[in-house]
């Protein structure tokens, strides 16, 4: 039978259960570390402990925050031995169906060889699970010197990443040699240029500076990027780079050519 969750009932009727399956169903059915405060950073305090910092994640539906940092006692590793510990934020479901979560520290098994990661509770909660382990750091250990942690988790980009990523910019450029301009187009931090252009002279170039340059918003991250490679009876290439500045090499030819250049940028997306 159906149910609104979100309505007026008068009664109580929205569950825990009910909001992490609409946190799983937006977000994933995966677990997360959200793009806020600290991010679970880890610190080594000292060669049996360690400071987990604040955050917020998001484990099959589950919304566990951490307000403030945390220390984790680690147990001291042996001479000769190597152990990898895993440090996992426990969801656990006890009596009366009461749910919990909270940072710990899963010792792995000491060995002269090739350590391995100690096993971890793998069954969802939105399968029944009444205890499950969401991966954080590995921590390795070689004798009694904790190494440096592995971070285990994908920290979640927020919604506003996605729509600058899906957001669509353009303009002209003005080619080189020409009076003739080629559309440029921005998705994202992704660049396309094409286009048809004649060129009105000749002229052999060997990485000449040209007079023009990209606009901002367009231009590349590296140095000596391709940004326009012209087809046809030429053979000239336009390089750019981070501050706009186009390099040329090649002929025009006073030919007729098509355009074609991709490349990604860094630079702010520019206004509508």
């Amino acid at each position: 039978m159906v149910e609104l969750v979100t309505g007026h009932a008068n009664k109580a009727h929205a569950t825990a259960e009910q909001a992490a399956g609409l946190n799983a169903g937006i977000l994933g059915l995966d677990d997360y570390v959200l793009n806020v405060h600290d991010k679970f950073e880890i610190t080594v305090a000292s060669a049996n402990k360690v400071t987990i910092g604040t955050g917020e994640l998001v484990m099959q539906g589950r919304h566990v925050s951490q307000g403030t940092p945390e220390d984790l006692i680690v147990t001291n590793g042996s001479q000769g031995q190597k152990r990898n510990d895993l440090i996992v934020c426990r969801y656990t479901k006890g009596s009366q169906s009461v749910e919990s979560a909270k940072l710990v520290v899963v010792r792995g098994t000491p060995t002269t060889g090739t350590p391995t990661d100690p096993a971890l509770n793998t069954t969802s909660p939105l399968d029944g699970g009444t205890t499950y382990d969401m991966p954080l750091y590995r921590i390795p250990l070689d004798g009694i010197t904790i190494g440096t942690p592995v971070p285990l988790f994908n920290v979640l980009r927020p919604m506003s990443d996605v729509w600058d990523s899906l957001t669509q910019r353009s303009t002209t450029w003005r080619v080189p040699y020409s009076r003739d301009s080629v559309l440029l187009t921005r998705i994202g931090d992704i660049c396309f240029m094409g286009g048809n252009v004649k060129f009105n002279s000749s002229g052999q170039n060997n990485y000449t500076k040209a007079q023009e340059k990209l606009p901002e918003g367009y231009r590349p991250v590296s140095v000596n990027t391709p940004v326009a490679v012209f087809g046809g009876e030429t053979t000239f290439i336009c390089y750019g780079e981070a501050n706009g500045t186009v390099t040329m090499l090649g002929n025009p030819n006073s030919a007729y050519a098509g355009c074609t250049g991709v490349w990604r940028t860094a630079d702010p997306m520019p206004a509508a």
